[in-house]
């Protein structure tokens, strides 16, 4: 490891891991940077703010950059982009915990290092840059889209240093026209125009002239590359012996549920324990289930039971009879491969993940991503957890009504350390079968009143966007839908969605009313 010690974007020291210093090619750090990863492509080069150099913890680093694919960095006091990059960013990314390992492409200059090779894939595009904290937080922003995974990690400086970074002020270094720019180059230009909109109107400022030579920048988002991981001899089923439970809520689809078991029960690497929950709502009614106990299966069934419908709760009765180190959460409409598991295990063994979300088409359904990435989301029916993190973690019931309990479950996962890994080559078939499954067809409580967005899109995000995350996040959505709409008149139609935005606010609090009383009533 090399270590380049810099002081307001000029190079100091550079350190190597017997702690010798090194000679310096040029005091600035960006010109530095490139040319040590060069020289040094098997290392890995890290930065530290000379300041910081006591609270540095290197001794952790091999675990932190367990391969070549990470990218990792801890903000002490400095973070590049401010809080306004909210106003047209609402991915889990934006909003840091800053005390778990958290997937991020926002870079901090105070402590932070990526392997010389993967550094060296982004040289050719991004080579003009001259700010490095600009250059650092491009390269994390592009190279999470290829498959570079991209950290905030505590674990890079001395524990006993987290706590006071609560306390200290993050200082943002980006004025509003590196914010302008980063934008123009690294989103499309609407957001661009919606950035614009949102200083006008919660800045209180017009800032046309960043805004305006911002346009004419060349666009670096969508540029791909190829960053592979050495192959590793993959391991064999008898080294990696993983313990799995797999999860299956269901709702009146018995031939298709019993498809899914017989497809578990041919797997080269077979589930300790598949647990099924089949609910019904009719209390007078039998299960349609009873082939699961009159067949010998080569793992053990548990099979509930109940009159109460919801996807959420048959999830967590289902995890509550977790056991094994592994949880499978599946549907009840999928279909897989033999190899499905083998062939998932041995890539979260090659990259030491924690979760891991399958490619889940229906039939004919083209492939949008292509490559490995950080997940923006959670996949309910189609992804592996280790139980470590799921154990402890439930889906909120307040989503039960509606769409989004996986989303929020994703984030419960994100904000306990546990990052979502995306994999395009590892697939399920979604059948998704035309009747049944976990949601009962119902009318919800809100139907007449027709609120915008819906309140439980509304609640997710009350319960994880910051505020100018918020704000940027209603007035996208009021752009957006006037064109799906009739009232052309933009003052009518200004007051007219207010109104359905004010009645989704509504309806979460009478979501949060309805899960505080039911909480009450199992005390």
């Amino acid at each position: 490891m090399l270590l380049l010690i810099h002081n307001a974007g000029k190079l100091v020291r550079v350190k190597s891991e017997e702690e010798k210093d090194q000679e310096i090619f040029s005091i600035n750090l960006v010109t530095s940077v490139w040319k040590y990863a060069e020289k040094y492509p098997e290392d890995l080069i890290g930065w530290c703010e000379e300041q910081k150099i006591n609270v540095i913890n290197t001794s952790n680093w091999a675990e932190v950059f367990q391969n070549d694919l990470i990218m990792a960095s801890y903000g002490i006091e400095n973070r590049f982009l401010p809080e306004t990059l909210g106003y047209i960013d609402q991915l889990p990314f934006i909003n840091i915990n800053s005390e778990v390992r958290y997937p991020t492409w926002l870079m901090s200059s105070d402590i932070g290092g990526i392997k010389g090779k993967t550094l060296l894939k982004f040289k050719g595009l991004l080579s003009e840059i001259k700010d490095f904290n600009f250059l650092i937080n491009s390269i994390a922003r592009i190279g999470q889209q290829n498959g570079l995974f991209c950290y905030s990690d505590p674990r890079l400086i001395k524990e006993e240093y987290i706590s006071k970074r609560k306390k200290a002020v993050i200082i943002k270094r980006a004025s509003i026209k590196n914010l302008f720019y980063f934008v123009a180059q690294h989103y499309n230009k609407k957001r661009l125009v919606l950035l614009l909109w949102c200083f006008i109107k919660y800045e209180k400022s017009f800032p046309i002239f960043p805004f305006l030579s911002a346009l004419y920048l060349k666009r670096l988002a969508g540029k791909r590359f190829q960053l592979n991981l050495h192959e590793d001899e993959k391991k064999g089923l008898e080294e990696l012996n993983p313990k799995i439970d797999v999860i299956i809520p269901t709702l009146g689809r018995p031939k298709y549920l019993l498809q899914v078991i017989e497809d578990l029960s041919k797997q080269s690497l077979l589930p300790r324990k598949v647990i099924v929950v089949e609910q019904n709502p009719d209390k007078n009614s039998q299960t349609e289930l009873l082939e699961l106990s009159k067949k010998n299966w080569p793992f053990k069934i548990i099979h509930q039971f109940i009159h109460e419908v919801g996807a959420c709760n048959a999830r967590n009765l289902a995890l509550d009879e977790t056991e094994s180190d592994w949880v499978f959460f599946a549907d009840d409409d999928n279909r897989m491969e033999p190899e499905i598991l083998e062939r998932a295990f041995q890539e979260i063994d090659r990259y030491k993940f924690n979760c891991l979300t399958l490619h889940y088409p229906q039939e004919g359904e083209s492939k949008v991503f292509k490559k490995m990435k950080q997940w923006g989301t959670f996949g309910a029916g189609n992804s592996i957890v280790s139980r470590r993190f799921a154990v402890d973690l439930r889906f909120d019931r307040r989503f039960e009504y509606g769409y989004g309990e996986d989303k929020d479950y994703g984030m419960q996962l994100r904000n306990a350390g546990c990052d979502i890994i995306y994999h395009p080559n590892i697939e399920i078939l979604h059948l998704k079968a035309p009747r049944g499954g976990f949601r009962e067809k119902e009318h919800t409580p809100w139907e007449e009143d027709e609120p915008k967005p819906s309140p439980t899109l509304m609640l997710y995000a009350k319960k994880y966007y910051s505020n100018k995350q918020l704000k940027g996040f209603k007035e996208e959505l009021f752009f957006r839908f006037y064109f799906k709409q009739k009232i052309k008149n933009p003052f009518k139609y200004y007051r007219w969605m207010n109104d359905k935005w004010e009645k989704s606010e509504f309806w979460v609090q009478q979501l949060n009313n309805r899960a505080e009383e039911l909480s009450k009533s199992r005390e």
